[in-house]
């Protein structure tokens, strides 16, 4: 673990107000510091890195200049923040990153004071951030409002939807734009950094203030002056199109100027109204490979674990979907691909390369994605949509509204479905199945090993109709994958085991825990494969033949695929003993996915003790389990 007292400056600082009691030469000393421990830090629990070491002169300013925490600072995403975490009184809390327990990945309210808003999805800063704003003008309250939002984040509309909204209103709203996209660097330096400056500082408002309201007496002089100084501005900053939506742009600024940042910020901070700053940052500062490669470092694991057996790595579904996916356009070329922004997450950077005019990368932009998939099956193409469980969620209206109702074929390959470990409940992708079975139309999927995940996208991606697909994080059991695009019958079940009295009814990931707890129980088992529709003979069957069913899913039980199994069983009027296992009616913390499952009862020992506990709360001379081991 890194240990801060190895940090003479860092260790003395437990809090904001710690910070603002450093000198100018003693805060430049902090930021070295800061980011050394931030390296050691993340590279031994694992976690978002090079966000992080790009925004560490931009958190000490910020912490430095604003009141924090009666100012707010709002993080967008918040794999920029782990400074910020730094800084406010968790860094010895540091070594317990992502694990169960430990601090989050990602900013939470109920973590710390200073987090004033949880987040994990991006884009949602500008908007969270105007209503603190808002509700501090209500009050009567002077405090300051700051969202930091990173240049990925501002491609998404919910950002520019927040920006409209807010440059209409008088809230007193810092918006910094955390820019590190390197093309513009040109921007940056002496010139640009004086503009900043003049553009942010007491005369210049002055000036403008007051001129606005002299010449906005004289119609045609204030029209001519208005125009000049968009000319001026135009000149030397890109701010054209945030003056426009009512902000008072100031930038680009370099985000590694922290005597620069700390003038401008202040200067600001004298400012009212709705105000833009640009800051240029560089991805990965301070640490050469993430400086080199700052999607590789973007985030990184944990190192293994000394004495941890090394063995052979089956690939994971991310894998089988790319290599399916370029294996898919080969064969078909009406296919398309479309990703929000995930490329290398969604294993899409060898057909990116193969089909580049097939791909379609539209940013963070789930909305559009789905609707622009829905706009090419309408023409005939067979477009193939790569997003995560947890972003589906962001663009349900356009699932439902755009790609179901009109019944188009459009492929959804579902990545981290279930449980997904050390990034927690903002991004677990536990709803999908309950989201995804209530659409009319939908066709959705869950399988249970590598092979028949290809089988199932190859099923989708000739299926009339929307279609979706959805596989976990990691791999899988490591069957033989066949590279062939074999489809499978649509509602039809597999019964992999013939057992006594219970009957384990298992989707997706759950059919090789399924077949670990049968062995115990003496149970049958099945791999359902289709959540909708579902197979309704295999379903009557294994009731007329059992004694009790248990539905194993690693979804949310609340309509979830359980919750098909009962339907089905009702409107056949089936009584029969019937147990829903899933995740519970709750939001799961951040850990080790095996660790996850076992908490929430969904590894083999859960299931063998949800059954055992069902028959011992039982009458014996009803029921009977047989060839149940003792445990």
């Amino acid at each position: 673990m890194a240990d801060s007292s190895n940090y003479p400056l860092l260790s003395r600082v437990d809090s904001p107000e710690d910070l603002r009691q450093l000198g100018p030469s003693e805060l430049k000393e902090l930021a070295t510091e800061l980011r050394l421990f931030l390296i050691e830090s993340v590279t031994e629990t694992g976690g978002h890195l090079s966000s992080g070491l790009g925004t560490v002169e931009l958190t000490v300013a910020l912490h430095y200049v604003f009141n924090t925490p009666d100012d707010r600072l709002v993080w967008d995403v918040g794999h920029q923040s782990y400074p910020h975490k730094i800084l406010t009184g968790r860094r010895d809390a540091m070594g317990s990153m992502r694990q169960f327990g430990g601090l989050a990945g990602f900013p939470k309210r109920d973590e710390s004071k200073y987090d004033t808003f949880g987040v994990g999805h991006s884009s949602t800063s500008i908007s969270a951030a105007l209503g603190m704003a808002l509700a501090a003008q209500k009050r009567g309250e002077e405090r300051k409002v700051v969202a930091i939002i990173g240049d990925g984040a501002m491609t998404a509309g919910m950002a520019f939807e927040a920006l409209n909204h807010a440059g209409d209103l008088d809230a007193n709203l810092l918006v910094i734009l955390n820019d590190n996209d390197m093309s513009i660097s040109e921007n940056v330096g002496a010139m640009s950094n004086y503009f900043a400056k003049v553009l942010s500082g007491s005369l210049y408002s002055s000036v403008r203030e007051g001129s606005k309201k002299v010449l906005s007496k004289m119609p045609s002089v204030w029209e001519l002056a208005q125009r000049a100084e968009e000319h001026f501005k135009g000149m030397v900053v890109p701010g054209t199109l945030f003056e426009e939506l009512g902000f008072n742009y100031i930038g680009p600024v370099d985000g590694h100027d922290l005597p620069g940042l700390i003038k401008t910020l202040g200067n600001i901070r004298r400012l009212s109204g709705p105000q833009f700053l640009h800051v240029v940052t560089r991805k990965g500062k301070g640490y050469a490979p993430a400086e080199e490669n700052p999607i590789a470092y973007h985030g990184i694991g944990a190192p293994a674990k000394p004495g941890a057996e090394s063995k052979a790595k089956t690939p994971s579904y991310t894998q089988v979907f790319g290599q399916w996916l370029c294996d898919a356009a080969a064969a078909n070329e009406q296919m398309v691909a479309i990703t929000p922004a995930m490329r290398e997450g969604s294993g899409m950077v060898e057909y990116s390369q193969q089909f580049p005019e097939r791909y379609f990368d539209v940013g963070i932009a789930e909305q559009h994605a789905v609707t622009l998939a829905a706009g090419l099956a309408c023409e005939g193409i067979r477009p193939v949509v790569a997003i995560y469980s947890t972003f589906l969620q962001r663009a349900y209206d356009q699932l439902i509204h755009d790609v179901a109702l009109q019944n188009l074929p459009v492929l959804f390959a579902i990545d981290r479905a279930g449980i997904v470990g050390a990034d927690g409940p903002t991004h677990a992708g536990m709803f999908d199945l309950s989201f995804l079975r209530c659409i009319p139309n939908m066709l959705v999927m869950a399988p249970a090993d590598e092979n028949e995940c290809r089988q199932m996208l190859s099923t989708g991606l000739a299926h009339n109709g929307p279609s979706a697909v959805r596989y976990p994080r990691g791999g899988g059991p490591g069957v033989e994958i066949e590279k062939s695009m074999e489809t499978l019958p649509i509602a039809r079940a597999e019964q992999r085991r013939q057992g006594g009295g219970v009957a384990l009814l298992a989707f997706g990931a759950m059919v090789c825990v399924a077949e670990e707890a049968a062995k115990a129980l003496n149970a049958s088992v099945v791999n359902m494969r289709f959540v909708k529709p579902i197979d309704e003979a295999m379903i009557l069957d294994m009731a007329d033949k059992h004694q009790l069913l248990v539905t194993i899913e690693d979804n949310v039980i609340a309509g979830g695929a359980g919750s098909a199994v009962n339907e089905v069983l009702l409107d056949h009027d089936i009584q029969m003993a019937v147990i829903n296992l899933g995740l519970p009616d709750q939001f799961v913390e951040h850990g080790e996915r095996e660790q996850i499952l076992s908490l929430c009862g969904l590894d083999a020992q859960g299931i063998i003790k949800a059954v055992q506990d069902y028959y011992e709360s039982r009458d014996a001379c009803d029921f009977s389990l047989d060839g149940v081991n003792s445990h």
